[in-house]
């Protein structure tokens, strides 16, 4: 009883697939309690119903990220639900490629909306239990986009960018409350964003890092000791950007 008293428990969005799912499998196997958010309550089940031979409690939430003004509420119910949170895994987000003179207003709002917009709710969510706590570990999943002018990924890589420099400023703000902030630079990954409507790009994806790796690198960043932490670590194939 001890032990799940002391257990860790995070949320996790974009959990239904790709590396929010394998993030969600890593945790659960290291025995962090998880609560897993994304839009289909049906993926959501099938991944909890995965997780929870490793004897944690795991909860779900079918939200969609791109509502703005349900998120800071959800957030706050799922915590006041754990009784306390301890990490949060800022996953979820979409791939796009277009030029910049052929991006609508509204398809360069819902990027940001998603990619950057929908992280903040989250933060703002947890932040005032993890500083009641004096303690906490906030991940963004970011993209080397952000650092290199991919032609036709400008939307995109303004997003990620932006999400870098939120976490450097919420990092200084509030290492003194005992929460750190990780950014994770993942490379290409083989996951389903590559085949959704609004990502055209033809990329050899067995070359492209798996769900699985970025997973372990998330879990390393979140079990190092509250003293320690990775603010920023990029991630590639040994091949380099494809």
């Amino acid at each position: 009883m001890e032990k799940a008293l002391t257990r860790q428990r995070a949320i996790i969005t974009g959990a239904s697939s790709g590396i929010g799912k394998a993030t969600a499998i890593a945790f659960a196997k290291a025995q962090i309690d998880v609560c897993l958010i994304g839009r289909s309550q049906t993926k959501l089940e099938e991944v909890a119903s995965l997780i929870s031979e490793h004897g944690v409690i795991v909860k779900t939430l079918s939200i969609d990220l791109s509502d703005l003004s349900e998120i800071k509420n959800n957030i706050t119910k799922i915590v006041d639900d754990f009784g306390c949170i301890d990490i949060l895994v800022n996953n979820a987000g979409m791939g796009s490629t277009n030029f910049l003179r052929e991006t609508s207003l509204q398809d360069w709002q819902k990027i940001l909306d998603l990619n950057l917009t929908s992280v903040f709710e989250c933060i703002q969510g947890v932040l005032p239990y993890m500083r009641k706590q004096n303690k906490g570990t906030i991940i963004n999943v970011a993209s080397i986009a952000a650092d290199n002018p991919f032609p036709q990924w400008g939307a995109y890589a303004v997003s990620k960018a932006a999400l870098v420099t939120l976490g450097q400023c919420l990092a200084a703000e509030e290492r003194g409350n005992g929460i750190r902030v990780t950014t994770i630079y993942p490379g290409a990954v083989n996951t389903p964003m590559w085949d959704t409507d609004t990502v055209n790009a033809d990329l050899n994806r067995s070359a492209m890092l798996t769900p699985e790796i970025v997973a372990q690198t998330i879990l390393q960043a979140v079990l190092l000791p509250n003293e320690v932490v990775i603010e920023q670590l990029t991630i590639t194939p040994s091949i380099g950007a494809l």
